[in-house]
């Protein structure tokens, strides 16, 4: 029998995420808010009682808020893509370990032709079983590494599709002081986590172009690249240029000026927060209701589906993650006193970036393994 980790609390698995979930599937959907003034009037409640009038102006509401929802997705991204699996070739980067492992599985375990695009061997050798996933070993901050990848993936496998830009590392050392960042540090940080993603579009992205069914990017940035966060200067700036990039890349291919098959490349931008996984390892979770810890399995199911669909938008768990721009309308001395009541500075405190004992990444990579089978 697998290892697991330590099971929760029952209150622990309680958070605001779980809340707004049973809510939107009930309280907030269109088809359960409808069945509210027809109980009214099963009960025989009259037309122009004040309960079935105020439970029918209530149905309006939430239906009409369900079709302005509908609407802005649709003017903002357009109509969905169509996906032809027999063609879609995936390329992850960072696809040995954590999110980009979860990813390549799931695809793989479909028969979806997947292409794995990292520095580091696959920890695992279960994906080996798996004929449509293969591994390329490929340092991505190197331009030349990825063409020359890029090359061999499509006598391999065909022009990719899919762009999954997954790859990302973190110091979790401060500006100043003892144990501080050094430049090469810094400038590995930028390299992996933002160059990478020029380098991967530079190489895939015309492939793309020219495809009849088009293609989707996939960035995957982090809400602290809205946020900022102590210990984490050159991982938040490197997270946070993906976020502009992901936005002007969205504006080149809406100019008048874009190329051919611009109109069927689709884009998201995941930016989630705390992953389960061994990157942010001892990281303090400030409120594991309020900002609970996003299990990997399931940010990654939400990537696919939304991949699957051939739609374009942003990913965002947990639930602040989604409002969290809002934090700066506030007064400069509010946001402060937000800050520190959640408690983000000082999260990276018992930081240990990955490098815990081996034992414990292997439970974690187990779990993770034997949550993906269930879903």
């Amino acid at each position: 029998m697998s290892p697991s980790l330590p099971a929760k609390s029952w209150h622990e698995h309680i958070t605001i995420d779980l809340l707004a979930h049973v809510l939107n599937r009930s309280l907030f959907h269109p088809f359960i808010a409808w069945l509210i003034p027809l109980c009214q009037r099963a009960v025989g409640a009259p037309y122009d009682s004040f309960n079935f009038t105020a439970t029918c102006i209530y149905a309006s509401l939430v239906t009409a808020i369900w079709i302005l929802g509908f609407l802005d997705t649709r003017i903002a991204y357009g109509l969905p893509r169509e996906l032809d699996w027999d063609e879609e070739v995936v390329v992850i980067t960072g696809g040995a370990s954590g999110l980009g492992k979860i990813l390549a599985e799931m695809y793989g375990m479909r028969g979806a032709s997947v292409a794995v695009l990292d520095i580091r061997e696959p920890e695992e050798k279960e994906s080996e079983g798996l004929a449509s996933v293969k591994f390329y070993k490929c340092d991505v901050g190197d331009a030349e590494a990825v063409a020359k990848a890029g090359e061999q993936i499509e006598k391999d496998l065909g022009i990719p599709t899919i762009l999954i830009n997954n790859a990302g590392i973190v110091h979790g050392k401060p500006l100043l002081g003892p144990n501080s960042l050094t430049p090469s540090e810094i400038a590995r940080t930028l390299r992996i986590n933002t160059l990478a993603h020029f380098h991967t579009l530079q190489t895939f992205l015309p492939g793309m172009l020219a495809s009849p069914t088009g293609g989707t990017v996939v960035t995957i940035s982090s809400v602290l690249g809205k946020l900022g966060a102590s210990h984490l200067a050159d991982y938040t700036a490197s997270k946070a240029a993906l976020i502009a990039l992901h936005a002007s890349l969205r504006a080149e291919l809406a100019s008048p000026t874009a190329p051919e098959g611009a109109e069927r490349i689709r884009t998201v931008l995941v930016t989630p927060g705390q992953l389960s996984t061994t990157l942010f390892a001892g990281v303090q979770t400030p409120s594991s209701f309020l900002g609970p810890v996003v299990e990997v399995v399931e940010l990654a199911t939400g990537i696919v589906r939304m991949v699957d669909a051939g739609e374009s938008g942003e990913i965002s768990m947990p639930l602040y993650a989604r409002y969290i721009e809002w934090l700066q309308v506030l007064p400069a001395g509010l946001q402060r006193v937000v800050r520190k009541l959640s408690g983000m500075d000082r999260a990276m405190e018992g930081f240990r970036g990955g490098q815990g004992p081996k034992s414990e990444d292997r439970r974690q990579g187990l779990q993770q393994r034997e949550k993906l089978r269930e879903t």
